[in-house]
């Protein structure tokens, strides 16, 4: 039977690095949040590939057709395939202005969990993206990561023609992860980062910098020292990888600190 599409608003909030992929060429794991302030994962979605009216911004509501829940062979509780040609921008990106209120009316608004707590979720009932507030954000950790992309990425590449041709993209040399502890837990825990964000701007301080090495050092000064400063009101915006259901890093939530905001701690 085939599966009945239904147009759903959704408020974009999670883009990972694109990776290459052999159905779509290439994804970029999509999350956000619906009118009914509940999570959804969007894939796959081809970002790179689609045209310039359907290229949307994070913190940008969207209208797109999803499948329902248990349609696909993806089973976590949040995700939907997406009908590509119905997605539809809404309006510009929310505004930061104002402490970020905008954004803050719809991230505020969601259940926030510890790591732990977000463990049990998905042992329950196959949850896998939340936001998590770090009670201590410690380090930011830069680790070498393999220069190649994997065997079967690489064929992929090598598969498309000269009518089809890839777009450019780079590998990231580097794997970056957040070490931070909650509340529940005394000991730290880390979890790897994948935003998109994160890897355009390493890409673009290896081009100022001619130097890799010096590109992640500004990445850490970025995600660590300016996202996560004592000022800022941080968050995690986190989910689960196949098919280990390992606990990742998607983005950062990082508006200044309000009064209401410093009270939690």
């Amino acid at each position: 039977m085939k599966n009945v599409y239904s147009p759903t608003k959704v408020l974009i909030t999670v883009m990972t690095y694109p990776h290459p992929s052999r159905k779509s060429r290439e994804v970029v794991c999509t999350a956000g949040i619906t009118e009914k302030n509940e999570w959804v994962r969007l894939y796959p979605i081809d970002y790179r590939y689609r045209p310039k009216q359907q290229q949307f911004r994070k913190y940008q509501w969207i209208e797109v057709s999803l499948s329902p829940r248990g349609s696909g062979s993806d089973k976590r509780k949040e995700s939907r395939k997406p009908d590509l040609e119905s997605i539809k921008l809404l309006g510009e990106p929310l505004s930061t202005c104002n402490a970020w209120e905008a954004r803050r009316a719809v991230i505020d608004g969601m259940p926030h969990n510890t790591v732990n707590e977000l463990i049990s979720l998905y042992d329950r009932d196959n949850t896998s993206l939340g936001i998590v507030r770090p009670q201590e954000i410690i380090s930011l950790e830069i680790e070498d990561a393999d220069p190649d992309w994997r065997p079967e990425w690489e064929m992929i590449y090598k598969q498309m023609t000269l009518f089809d041709p890839p777009k450019p993209l780079r590998k990231i040399l580097f794997k970056f992860s957040y070490t931070f502890k909650c509340h529940d837990n005394p000991q730290p825990q880390k979890a790897m980062i994948t935003d998109w964000e994160l890897g355009v701007l390493f890409l673009k301080e290896s081009e100022r910098l001619k130097s890799e090495d010096k590109a992640a050092e500004s990445v850490r000064k970025k995600y660590l020292h300016e996202l996560c400063a004592r000022d800022r009101d941080t968050r995690f915006f986190m989910g689960t990888v196949l098919p280990y259901n390992t606990w990742i890093v998607l983005g950062v939530f990082w508006p200044p600190k309000t009064r209401q905001a410093s009270m939690r701690f």
